[in-house]
């Protein structure tokens, strides 16, 4: 299947969007300048309900469309209460309680500068725990898109259950999408590692850092190249770039680059998250690829003007 097919057969489909990821408790603490060690900085600090794989299905289900049906492991802690808070924000939850984890949890640590640049701290909890025993051939029933959070690469349990969903979306002809979601995480994994294991990824969607790390290409001062090269090995890459913008790329070459939308940043937690949600709803409603990703930068330009990963509300 072309790339320009995939948006158009999975919107014939008529169905559903998959996402398979983590639910994460976010602790977003924002101060300002550098943190003072060995003492006290000012920060404003909230709890809200995060995780790149819940993120994505929520910005999703905010463009509206199709169907959006989450699969996410969480500790009996914070079930109900993320399980609530993804049903208000449109999407089907099917949260798997671990019996012993906690929900994950991330101290997201935002510098209010200009750039609201932002580190995180990481537990992953439960949410790495989602293993093939979790997984059904049914929640492919009525699904026209599969994607993947990125973080399910960095456990050997959750990397397993990306081998069963991928063969189970083979089998059934739906196309999988796969965000690499951590430059960090991945040095550690290995990339050759992680090429192997996203084979059979119909589109992947890397951050720029991720896109080089993935290619050798790190010190890149465009994401162009690193785009062309991984689309050899993915038949679509769309490179998030942030304020940059986006760049698609397939069999070797980039043939679209889209430009941000303007936004005055508070957070730049979840923002691509944010793309990655309006990107699929678009492709899934038969846009272009090209289309689809002004849209993903529209999600991300909103997403980076409020403090945390979601969505607002719907009225």
């Amino acid at each position: 299947m072309t790339t320009d097919a995939l948006g158009t057969a999975a919107a014939g489909r008529g169905g559903a969007l998959l996402v398979v990821g983590d639910v994460i408790t976010d602790v977003v603490a924002r101060h300002r300048g550098p943190l003072a060690a060995g003492t006290d900085t000012a920060a404003a600090i909230r709890t809200v309900p995060g995780g790149a794989g819940a993120n994505v299905a929520c910005w999703a289900a905010r463009a509206g469309g199709a169907e959006v049906r989450l699969l996410g492991r969480v500790g009996a802690d914070a079930a109900a209460w993320h399980e609530r808070e993804l049903a208000e924000c449109g999407v089907r939850p099917r949260l798997v309680v671990d019996p012993e984890a906690p929900t994950g949890t991330v101290i997201c640590l935002v510098d209010t500068g200009e750039a609201a640049e932002r580190t995180f701290l990481t537990d992953s909890g439960a949410s790495l725990r989602l293993e093939p025993d979790d997984w059904s051939d049914a929640l492919l029933d009525g699904v026209a898109w599969l994607h993947l959070s990125g973080y399910l690469l960095f456990s050997e349990p959750s990397r397993a259950l990306v081998a069963v969903a991928l063969e189970s979306a083979r089998t059934r002809g739906v196309p999988v999408s796969l965000d690499p979601a951590s430059a960090g995480f991945l040095r550690e994994l290995g990339v050759d590692r992680c090429l192997s294991l996203i084979e059979g990824v119909d589109v992947l969607l890397p951050s720029r850092d991720e896109a080089c790390l993935l290619t050798g290409l790190a010190d890149a001062a465009d994401a162009a190249d690193a785009a062309a090269k991984l689309s050899r090995h993915v038949p679509l890459v769309v490179v998030k770039q942030g304020a940059e913008g986006a760049v698609i790329a397939r069999s070797g070459s980039v043939y679209a680059r889209v430009s941000a939308v303007a936004a005055t940043p508070r957070d730049t937690t979840g923002a691509g998250d944010a793309f990655t949600g309006g990107f699929l709803a678009a492709l899934l409603a038969g846009a272009a690829p090209e289309d689809a990703a002004a849209d993903g930068c529209r999600a991300g330009a909103l997403a980076v003007e409020r403090v945390g990963g979601r969505p607002p509300m719907p009225d």
